[in-house]
């Protein structure tokens, strides 16, 4: 799959202001772009109540839905594998508890930031 440049730069641009946000809400990030035979986790971080992977969803407008409404079951799916296989290779981890999180990003149409949310346990097991 080809990714243009301007949606590359969107997503790279979306992840270091999603690290940023959980950053400043306490989380430590272990992890950026982690890949496995799964699929990718945009982000792996720590906060007080365990590990969280991390899907950064970025929508500019709301003409094709809200960062939430993207996360398909498919989505959710790989996600959950990829958690799972990162627990299964990093056994320093393996007494934590976990969960999925996703920070959803909106950008008004001129690509300003209109919100950033950060939902804890956005996809469950």
């Amino acid at each position: 799959m080809v990714v243009s440049r301007a949606r590359k730069n969107l997503g790279e641009s979306s992840e270091r202001v999603a690290a940023l946000a959980l950053q400043q809400r306490g989380y430590t990030i272990l992890a950026r772009n982690y890949r496995t035979r799964a699929g990718e986790m945009d982000l792996i971080a720590r906060d007080a109540d365990g590990l969280a992977f991390v899907e950064v969803r970025a929508r500019r407008g709301n003409a094709r839905g809200t960062p939430e409404e993207s996360l398909t079951p498919r989505k959710r799916a790989r996600l959950v594998a990829v958690a799972q296989e990162f627990l299964q290779t990093h056994s320093e981890y393996a007494e934590c508890a976990w969960r999925i999180d996703l920070v959803a990003i909106e950008l008004d149409r001129a690509g300003r930031l209109a919100r950033v949310d950060i939902i804890k346990d956005a996809v469950e097991e």
